[in-house]
């Protein structure tokens, strides 16, 4: 691999990138999941209710999701560069602005609509765009990298939340987290991250044959692109959504939002609940990257479906945790495969559908796991409002975690683009 000068780089300029984007991810990812540590602040402070709160997740949560669809086609149009700077702006603005609430409406505002919409351009739409651009080998391993950057936002940045809160209260807490995001983050990501590998004079790791040119280069991406009206006329479409919808529903929503809560009302202290996620942050770090591994080396539909299988026996055992070593068991356990579905479930958007598909498409799946963590969120915080419990809605987490497994083994893993466009049956 050679640059414009004709000097081998030490280090492929793709994994300079891949770093930098998952340094943004780590942050969008662990800025937006420290919702659950302020909850029962700010239920004493001002006295909102368990519901209200949720709501606030369930609507960043949503927005999360629906900026995905539209953040992966800007990434795929106009390059994903300026799409993960702006999301740094709005996630900054929006955690320096939830320290200065005073109402609810507020609240909604900046912690759930500005940082919803910005985790929702550092999300998975974005980060598969810049895997597909800068890696045609190794690809798997990228985005379990790129993931394990989200996975890392909860080692790093939940317990700093948490530290930050105890020691200065939370208004301290959440100004500090955004105006890290805008002093550190942003201008690491401007001046590392680029949209091609032509923009540093390379090709993509792991590329081989002849070099394209710009016209030959742009050629194929609109050969190669499979709209979302093309993709919804096959089933592989559709179980990729309904699996995501359910990875979302059993993490992000249900887990992230009302752990906390959940391990408080159970007589566990602050500092073992934030360890506990900090277990889950680092065993999922090393799950998702070696989920990548496992993708490349021994295929995606299989290793999916025991993901979705032990996360769905993982849940029902959240219930019946008795003290601070079985709560870190499980935390550890659930850990492994907390984002260790994202690898699989991208590239096999990438190989059904072609890498030029993938941002808008991912984008799409990425929403409907976004509805799941928008439906996790509000059915659980109902669940403990009326029954004074959380167990009913980790149960039926768990059992839906079975039900993925089950539907991920009807995937069909085989190129669409190479054959000729069929209808999927009714």
């Amino acid at each position: 691999m050679t640059t414009s000068s004709g000097t081998a780089p030490r280090i492929h300029p793709a994994w300079v990138v891949l770093v930098a984007v998952t340094v943004c991810m780590m942050a969008s990812s662990g800025l937006r999941s420290v919702f659950g540590v302020y909850i029962k602040p700010m239920e004493a402070e001002f006295g909102w209710t368990r519901g209200a709160l949720s709501g606030v997740a369930a609507i960043s949560l949503l927005l999360l999701g629906a900026a995905g669809p539209f953040a992966g086609r800007l990434a795929d149009r106009w390059g994903p560069r300026r799409v993960i700077l702006l999301s740094l702006v709005m996630l900054g603005i929006g955690s320096i602005g939830a320290a200065a609430v005073s109402a609810l409406w507020q609240l909604y505002l900046t912690n759930g609509i500005l940082l919803g919409i910005g985790a929702g351009g550092l999300g998975l739409a974005t980060g598969s765009v810049i895997a597909a651009r800068w890696f045609e080998a190794r690809r798997g391993l990228a985005i379990g990298i790129a993931a394990g950057g989200m996975s890392a936002g909860q080692l790093v940045i939940i317990p700093l939340a948490a530290a930050l809160m105890l020691w200065f209260g939370w208004r301290v807490s959440l100004f500090w987290l955004g105006l890290g995001v805008l002093a550190i983050v942003l201008p690491l990501a401007t001046w590392l991250i680029r949209n091609e590998p032509a923009d540093r004079g390379v090709r993509a790791y792991g590329a081989t044959g002849a070099s394209l040119t710009a016209a030959q280069t742009l050629d194929a991406r609109r050969a190669g692109r499979v709209g979302i009206v093309e993709a919804a006329q096959y089933p592989q479409f559709w179980l990729l959504m309904s699996t995501f919808f359910v990875c979302g529903y059993t993490t992000n929503g249900m887990v992230l939002t009302h752990f906390m809560p959940h391990a408080l009302e159970h007589s566990f202290t602050e500092f073992q609940a934030s360890t506990a996620l900090g277990i889950m942050g680092a065993m999922n770090v090393l799950g998702t990257i070696a989920s990548g591994f496992i993708c490349d080396r021994f295929g995606r539909r299989g290793p999916l479906a025991t993901y979705y299988l032990l996360r769905g026996i993982s849940l029902i055992f959240l219930v019946y945790v008795w003290d601070v070593q079985s709560l870190h068991l499980w935390a550890a356990i659930y850990g492994l495969n907390y984002i260790s579905t994202v690898p699989p479930t991208t590239t096999l958007t990438a190989s059904i559908f072609g890498r030029y598909s993938v941002g808008e498409l991912s984008g799409w799946i990425f929403f409907a796991h976004q509805v799941g963590a928008a439906l996790g969120a509000a059915i659980a915080g109902w669940v403990f409002e009326i029954y004074g419990s959380y167990s009913p809605a980790f149960i039926s987490a768990g059992l839906l975690g079975i039900v993925a497994a089950a539907l991920t083994m009807l995937i069909r893993e085989e190129s669409v683009i190479e054959r000729p466009l069929e209808p999927a049956p009714a």
